[in-house]
């Protein structure tokens, strides 16, 4: 389905992660993929993860909140690859202060933050890919429903995820014309490393089981799946969409 396409993964963290899933979906359908890590923190985790895919296979150091390491990124997978397909990007950060208590007491700085790191990053990430798209492309984000409706504790990042499900419009706008197509997938809550800095997040688990219309959560495999049909011609009409992959919780009212 996707054999012969070059792809970049961001977000990677550890075995758990939503990038992981999708990232090994685009790998069973035939892509070549690269990564970045964040940080010597994660280096080795991420290592380990991508060399299953290769010994050769490309990983980069990339803080998205710096210009000058996007920019290295894009160069180096110029250099090695020629061109590129898929972008996946699973990022996201918010102070943990500004995940607890009250969204009214959020400060500057972690409102700034969290919109830099988990909206900002897909404009300057799909700046950096669209001229190595010569051949089209598809760029897939990571939300969540408290993009849209009120998540207790979610905080700012539901703020910031309201402003990158804006930016996948506007940017499926800008970025139309040569054949780069970008979505946002929303996910159900999963168990990763990030899921588990929000508060009562094991309560979320078991309300999503209780009410979503399937009775169950989401699992890594069907994200996988999701992530692997917006990449592929298959969704070729497709872009600027918040595609929800949650078990059908987003259409419950109560």
């Amino acid at each position: 389905m996707l054999a012969g396409k070059l792809g970049i993964v961001f977000g990677v963290a550890n075995k758990r992660s939503i990038a992981w899933a999708i990232a090994q979906s685009w790998h069973k359908a035939g892509a070549k993929l690269a990564f970045t890590y964040q940080g010597e923190r994660l280096k080795e985790n991420v290592e380990e993860l991508a060399g299953t895919f290769g010994p050769d296979t490309l990983l980069m150091p990339c803080d998205v909140t710096k210009d000058e390491d996007i920019a290295n990124v894009f160069k180096t997978v110029g250099e090695k690859f020629g061109k590129l397909h898929l972008l996946l990007h699973s990022v996201a950060f918010a102070p943990k202060e500004a995940l607890e208590g009250e969204f009214v007491n959020t400060s500057r700085e972690a409102y700034r933050i969290a919109h830099d790191i988990s909206a900002y990053s897909l404009v300057a990430l799909a700046r950096g890919a669209a001229p190595l798209m010569t051949e089209g492309g598809s760029i897939v984000a990571m939300s969540y429903y408290g993009a849209e409706k009120v998540v207790p504790h979610y905080n700012v990042m539901g703020v910031a995820k309201a402003s990158l499900e804006a930016s996948t419009r506007y940017l499926a706008y800008d970025l139309g014309p040569k054949k780069i197509r970008v979505n946002c997938i929303s996910a159900g809550p999963m168990n990763t490393l990030a899921a588990r800095g929000i508060s009562g997040f094991t309560e979320m688990l078991k309300h999503y089981e209780a009410h979503s219309p399937l009775k169950r959560n989401v699992l890594p495999d069907e994200l996988g799946a999701t992530g692997t049909f917006l990449a592929s011609d298959g969704a070729a009409a497709i872009t600027g969409q918040v595609i929800y992959v949650d078990s059908g919780y987003q259409i419950m009212g109560m």
